[in-house]
């Protein structure tokens, strides 16, 4: 019974990496393409501050990996991954950084704007926090960090980027 087990999750293994290989392009739909505007490497500016961002396309250009520098405006350096999920229909990042900070966000591409998104609880309040990328160009765009705490309804501009992508 176990070896028959055991063939079972073999050939089901196979078949999905038989079906992966024949799309040998997994990540180059349409939707797979929509954060590649980011892509390169940019100064960025806010009140009071500026860093760098490099952002680049990893394991088989399917993963937007950042990595973001605020020295010596900030202590706060950190990295992010993002990669489109068919199954869902949304883009996922995954932020980490020097303080510890983990956050997940979820989102799509809306009417010119890319927006991610996530739910938390800060100091006992129910918050979405929103990542939005707009007045995209080739060489550059803005970035706002937003919280809610109306579920959606108005949204306070935390922190204000100004990218300009490197010559």
């Amino acid at each position: 019974m176990k070896s028959r087990s055991l063939y079972s999750i073999f050939t089901f293994l196979f078949l999905v990496s038989l079906l992966q290989a024949q799309n040998s392009k997994p990540c180059s739909t349409e939707e797979g393409q929509q954060f590649d505007f980011w892509v390169g490497q940019w100064e960025a500016s806010w009140d009071g501050g500026k860093g760098v961002n490099n952002i680049s396309k990893i394991l088989g250009g399917c993963v937007v990996f950042e990595e973001f520098d605020a020295t010596p405006s900030s202590p706060l350096i950190g990295k992010s991954f993002s990669v489109y999920n068919v199954r869902t229909g949304k883009w996922h990042q995954t932020w980490v950084d020097n303080s510890g900070g983990y956050l997940d966000f979820s989102g799509n591409w809306q009417d010119d704007k890319m927006i991610l998104s996530r739910s938390a609880e800060i100091k006992g309040v129910e918050t979405i926090q929103r990542m939005v990328w707009y007045n995209i160009s080739k060489d550059k765009f803005d970035w706002n960090w937003e919280k809610s705490t109306d579920d959606g309804k108005t949204w306070t501009v935390s922190w204000k980027i100004k990218y300009t992508r490197k010559k």
